[in-house]
This record gives structure tokens, C-alpha cells and sequence, in this order.
């Protein structure tokens, strides 16, 4: 199994989330954060007035997929959530060493 953290632009959340459901991911967890990368953050206008900012809202998934499944996770992920611009953001992948679905013990590849 492989646990997959991808940080994506915010508004490419809806359409990341239809493919992946397109390609069978079941589920995954979706937090707001907010961090900076090669682009060092950016100037915005508010109310007419100008601020610089170093940290970027993004959006930070979560998803648990069996190894069959988490190298087409990561294609869909990375074509879906692109805009060929600065600060697309970065998918990583760790092993994952159990999973236990809470309310019927399964365990492994079933949980998920």
C-alpha cells in the first residue's frame, strides 16, 4: 500500500477529486494550508492596497491506495491538477504499513 500526499492549487480540488473517483479512489482527506515554494510567495492587492505575502493558500490531500492503484493515482493527480504555472504544487508517496478500517477491523488493501 502507498500513501500519497499531493498539495494543489485550491480551485483544482473539484476537478482532482472527479478524476480520482473516475479512476476508483474511494476516498481521501482534504485540508486547507497554506506554504510557500520556489516562488517565495507573492504580491497581492487587497481593498486597493498592496501587501506582500510569503505563504499561498493551497490544498493538501490525503489518499491511501493499494500499490496497483497509487501509480495511476499520481499520473491523475499530476495531468489533472497542472496548469503548466509556478506553484502547481508537489505530490510525495510513502509506503504505507497497515490500514485498519475502524468499524469492521478489516485490515490491509480491504480497509481502504
Amino acid at each position: 500500500m502507498k500513501f500519497i500526499i499531493a498539495v494543489i492549487k485550491p480551485f483544482k480540488l473539484d476537478e482532482v477529486r472527479e478524476a480520482l473517483g473516475g479512476i476508483g479512489v474511494a476516498g481521501m482527506t482534504v485540508t486547507e494550508v497554506k506554504g510557500f515554494g520556489r516562488q517565495k510567495g507573492q504580491t497581492e492587492i487587497y481593498r486597493g492596497a498592496e501587501y506582500s505575502t510569503n505563504m499561498l493558500p493551497k490544498v493538501k490531500l490525503e489518499i491511501a491506495a493499494s500499490d496497483d492503484l497509487a501509480a495511476q493515482v499520481v499520473e491523475t493527480i499530476q495531468q489533472t491538477a497542472s496548469t503548466e504555472a509556478i506553484g502547481d504544487g508537489k505530490i510525495f508517496v510513502f509506503d504505507l504499513a497497515s490500514a485498519t478500517r475502524i468499524r469492521t477491523g478489516e485490515t490491509g488493501d480491504t480497509a481502504l
